[in-house]
């Protein structure tokens, strides 16, 4: 049972294993047939035994089949038998139709061959054109490249090129011909490489011999532009000054009318076709070398070339000759060539792409900005001329608005110029420092004479002076000398002068009244004082001309506020303004005053010091003469003459001169009854001196000049009235008693000079001893001077002590 049961359980198993067999891939047959020994021991025994059965069932199932199916076989072979002799018979016939066939087709074989022969020839014609159409144009392009070569259309050429290589060339690239024209190319566009360059070259040669004509040009062009602003300007111009003096009006207006008249007549040149710079230059090997080495791929080193070529002549054109400041011509062959250049780097950088950038011609132009400043800046040094200087600024400005025109940026040139102005206020100083030193020169120190209304007309329209009373009535005379309208005219020239430096700067009208107004400053106190404090240190300038210039120098410091009106009228810049400078004129013309006083009180005592060296002193007479010396009658005369001329002085002035002469010649007397060379004096000499004193204390209460109050004057000679009363009275007892007191009689008597004096004239008692022996009065006089004396040097010492 058991093994019946095993039998029951494995067949259906068996079954399983033999229709995976059959059914599945022989590659899977391996762990089919695995699982067979993998099962029970025996089991593959069974399985063979199934397998045996299996197969004998399938056999039957084969032999079933083709027991059916061997009917219809033998049918149909028996079928093919008979048919085998129709066959054969068709056969015969076929074979027998085929050379029947074949007979009659020979011909038409023949023909046929004809046909095909003619049309492969056809087919070959064919074929032919078609390639000579396809190489046709090829040869077309070619031999169209070769002229465009020849008639020098080198871009065209390099774009027909460009069509051959790209369109033409890959059709036919199987013909020889066409490897043969492929290898022309690349030495052709060398050629025309070479070609191109070399016209650029004769470009840069050329723009570079042409630069100034360009820059020439343009600055015209400029100018034209501005011309009509110009216009304007100087029209306001012609309106100043008329509400300040009359002559204002009559010199600007003449100045003006010529200005405008030359600046119509300008307008008027300049009215013809204006030339642009495509008009002076032929951009085209420009263009062309572009184009070309764009063409060609290589356009890097076509603009390094460019670039580094325009450097090189960019440094030539900054690089100045040396006689370039020495005319005006010079400066503007510089300024055109450089404007020149910078023109046709404009014109290349907004015609072409990418040739020369903005940040290449900004490059540029610094370097070039540096080199020019450089430039004027050392060469505008030697500029004496302020003419020259003017016209050199004229031109700056004429450059830089030129080029802001193309976009450069010019603010470090204004910069410049406010340096050129500074110079070229120095040559303006030093050109009206000579103005003012002929002017001083040929000036006669003397008032104006008017003879008439006329002449009063003449003078009033030169400077600015008011006096009714010189109205009323002729002959009269100007208080000022010639020199003072002259000074005057040739400052406001100095104004004027100024001002044309400040035109076309681009400053307000604040900046240039600020600059007027320190330029005249300059002019007034470095220039005009100075040349004073000169002329009024001349040896040759006397007190009357001494006086005379402090008169001169009164009345131009009061023409200053018309000067600050005529600037204002200028600028039309209140003087109101809290930024506005005012003229130094005060200060100047009193350091002047003060220095020509100064003078005078020097040149007084020096004359006074002259009439004093006159004195001729007897000594040791026994009497005087009874009346004043001659020379002190004369040196009073001459001052009472010369105070008479200072009544035109302001009274301090002429008070202070008048106390100074009076004291320097009361010490001057003084120092000459002191002198040490002087070894004895007689009471004659004494009283002699005395009445010269009388007469300077008399000169002195004659008021010589007016304003001094009771006796000032007086108190001049008080050391020697004091000191000749005590000789004169012999009141030593009366001296030696109130010595010290602040009552005392004699308190401007020194102790020092009274023993000095005291000493010379015992000197001249012993001298004269013999005779004096003999008269009892000279004997007890002299007794009293020893006794004096002895006095006196006990006083003299006792203050040495103190001291």
């Amino acid at each position: 049972m058991a093994e019946g049961g095993e039998a029951l359980g494995t067949v259906p198993e068996h079954e399983r294993i033999l229709q995976e067999i059959e059914s599945t891939d022989t590659a899977c047959v391996g762990p089919t047939l695995r699982s067979v020994y993998d099962d029970q021991p025996n089991a593959h025994k069974k399985f063979m035994e199934k397998l045996d059965a299996c197969i004998r069932n399938h056999d039957k199932e084969i032999e079933k089949m083709c027991n059916f199916h061997h009917q219809g076989f033998v049918d149909a072979i028996t079928e093919l038998l008979k048919v085998r002799a129709d066959a054969e018979k068709l056969k015969v016939q076929v074979t027998d139709t085929n050379r029947r066939f074949q007979d009659a087709g020979k011909e038409v074989i023949v023909q046929t061959e004809d046909i095909i022969r003619c049309r492969i020839q056809q087919r070959n014609i064919t074929t032919v054109v078609e390639k000579l159409q396809l190489c046709l144009p090829v040869l077309e392009m070619y031999s169209k490249l070769k002229e465009q070569v020849s008639m020098k259309r080198y871009y065209s050429a390099l774009k027909t090129m460009e069509q051959l290589e790209n369109v033409y060339f890959p059709r036919v690239s199987q013909y020889r011909f066409c490897q043969l024209m492929i290898d022309t190319l690349p030495k052709l566009r060398e050629d025309i490489k070479e070609i191109s360059m070399s016209d650029l070259k004769d470009f840069l040669e050329s723009i570079r011999k042409h630069s100034d004509k360009i820059g020439e040009t343009a600055m015209k062009q400029a100018q034209q532009q501005k011309s009509f602003s110009v216009i304007l300007q100087k029209q306001n111009n012609a309106r100043f000054g008329k509400n300040t003096h009359v002559d204002n009006d009559s010199i600007l207006e003449e100045k003006n009318d010529i200005v405008l008249k030359h600046v119509l007549e300008e307008e008027a040149e300049n009215e013809e076709e204006v030339l642009t710079v495509q008009d002076l230059v032929d951009f085209s090997p420009v263009y062309r070398c572009l184009h070309i080495y764009s063409a060609l791929g290589d356009e890097e080193t076509f603009e390094n070339y460019y670039r580094k070529q325009r450097k090189k002549q960019a440094r030539l054109v900054l690089q100045p000759q040396s006689s370039v400041h020495e005319t005006v011509d010079g400066y503007r062959r510089y300024f055109t060539q450089i404007v020149g250049f910078f023109v046709v780097e404009d014109h290349i950088l907004h015609v072409t792409q990418g040739l020369v950038t903005r940040a290449y011609t900004d490059e540029l132009w610094n370097m070039a900005l540096s080199k020019i400043i450089a430039v004027l800046r050392a060469h505008s040094s030697y500029c004496t001329d302020p003419d020259l200087v003017l016209e050199l600024k004229n031109l700056i400005v004429i450059f830089a608005d030129t080029l802001q025109g193309y976009g450069f940026q010019v603010n470090r040139l204004f910069d410049l110029l406010f340096e050129i102005r500074d110079q070229y206020n120095e040559t303006l100083l030093k050109k009206w420092a000579g103005i003012f030193r002929d002017i001083f020169e040929e000036d006669n120190y003397s008032p104006i004479p008017i003879g008439s209304e006329e002449e009063y007309k003449v003078v009033i329209s030169k400077f600015p002076f008011q006096d009714p009373d010189l109205e009323k009535s002729f002959p009269k005379k100007f208080p000022m000398s010639q020199s003072v309208p002259l000074i005057y005219i040739q400052v406001k020239e100095f104004i004027y002068a100024s001002l044309k430096f400040s035109e076309s700067l681009h400053r307000s009208s604040t900046e240039i009244d600020d600059m007027l107004r320190k330029s005249t400053n300059l002019l007034l106190t470095r220039i005009l004082s100075s040349c004073l404090l000169n002329l009024i240190r001349k040896p040759h300038i006397g007190l009357t001309e001494l006086v005379q210039i402090i008169i001169n120098t009164t009345h131009l410091e009061q023409a200053c506020k018309y000067l600050e009106d005529f600037i204002t009228n200028i600028t039309n810049i209140s003087q109101e303004t809290a930024h506005t400078t005012r003229l130094y004129g005060l200060s100047t013309f009193k350091d002047a005053r003060h220095a020509a006083e100064g003078e005078i009180y020097t040149k007084l005592n020096q004359k006074i010091d002259e009439f004093v060296q006159l004195a001729d002193y007897d000594w040791t007479m026994a009497e005087s003469d009874g009346r004043a010396s001659g020379y002190l009658m004369d040196l009073i005369n001459f001052l009472r003459s010369i105070f008479q001329v200072f009544t035109h002085l302001p009274g301090k002035v002429a008070q202070t001169a008048c106390m100074s002469a009076c004291q320097h010649l009361s010490t001057s007397l003084m120092q000459m009854l002191l002198d040490s060379e002087l070894k004895q004096i007689s009471m004659g000499a004494v009283q002699q001196f005395n009445l010269d004193v009388i007469q300077c204390e008399l000169f002195a209460s004659s008021e010589p000049v007016p304003g001094f109050q009771g006796d000032t004057l007086q108190l001049a000679f008080i050391d020697l009235r004091q000191l000749l009363d005590l000789f004169m009275v012999w009141d030593w007892s009366t001296y030696l008693a109130d010595y010290g007191q602040p009552a005392s009689k004699y308190l401007r008597v020194n102790p020092h000079t009274a023993l000095t004096l005291l000493e010379k004239m015992k000197d001249t008692s012993k001298k004269n001893n013999i005779f004096a022996q003999f008269r009892k009065n000279d004997r007890d006089r002299q007794k009293l001077i020893e006794t004096v004396v002895k006095q006196l040097r006990g006083l003299v010492t006792g203050m040495s002590q103190h001291m």
